[in-house]
């Protein structure tokens, strides 16, 4: 993929990849392009060259909702909940492309999220900010994706709901579904990461099984504080 915004181009011949029932991590210093390299495979971005392909078919002309009818799901770092709708209304809201009944796949995520039925009859907004988090990856799960793309999901909630949000995440990917995440907290993204990818100015620095990436020398001195 190469683009960007309409001015200088933020991502430069950079490619990304995930299987059904994996997780792919894209990680890199801030400005690398990682969050833009989401945006283009939802088709937020329009690209000058390279394409966008999801089960062997090439969605690149597709609208970003277009793409979601046809199983990409995608959670922004921000404003990813409707805060001043309950938690189940927020569920809801997430399938508002299906037109069968959705009460097996809440249930499916509430089992997932067991605090979020508790809190089902509650504001989002005055939820804790690793509880939005839930809400928001659990409202993506509602379009029952075949691809979940996750921008910074542990930004600002501490290490304790940071690790339980990635065995959350393992558990998604344990029932088939393909994750893409961008992440700033390298390390421990990777440590659960079936393959990796290091972007640095929009191009692939370094790819490889997450483990590999863990244990190379350059990687780890240059982007996971040595």
């Amino acid at each position: 993929m190469t683009g960007g915004y309409g001015g200088v181009d933020i991502l430069n011949n950079c490619g990304i990849e995930v299987n059904q029932g994996e997780i792919s991590v894209v990680v890199g210093p801030n400005g690398a392009g990682k969050s833009t390299a989401m945006k283009a495979m939802l088709g937020m971005i329009t690209l000058k060259s390279g394409e966008v392909i999801l089960n062997g078919k090439d969605i690149s002309g597709l609208t970003p909702e277009d793409r979601v009818a046809q199983g990409i799901a995608f959670v922004p770092q921000t404003m990813n909940i409707f805060s001043e709708l309950t938690v189940e209304e927020n569920l809801e809201m997430g399938a508002f492309l299906r037109n069968d009944n959705i009460n097996k796949t809440i249930e499916d995520v509430y089992k997932l999220f067991p605090i979020l039925k508790d809190k089902k009859n509650q504001l989002a907004g005055e939820l804790s900010g690793g509880q939005r988090q839930q809400v928001a990856v659990g409202r993506a799960l509602m379009t029952k994706p075949s691809v979940l793309m996750l921008d910074e999901p542990t930004a600002g909630v501490s290490p304790i709901v940071m690790d339980e949000l990635f065995d959350r995440i393992i558990e998604i990917k344990n029932t088939g579904v393909a994750i893409i995440i961008v992440e700033q907290n390298a390390k421990q993204a990777l440590s659960i990461a079936d393959f990796g990818y290091v972007l640095v100015g929009g191009k692939n620095k370094f790819t490889g099984k997450g483990s590999e990436l863990l244990n190379n020398p350059e990687v780890r001195k240059a982007f996971l504080g040595g």
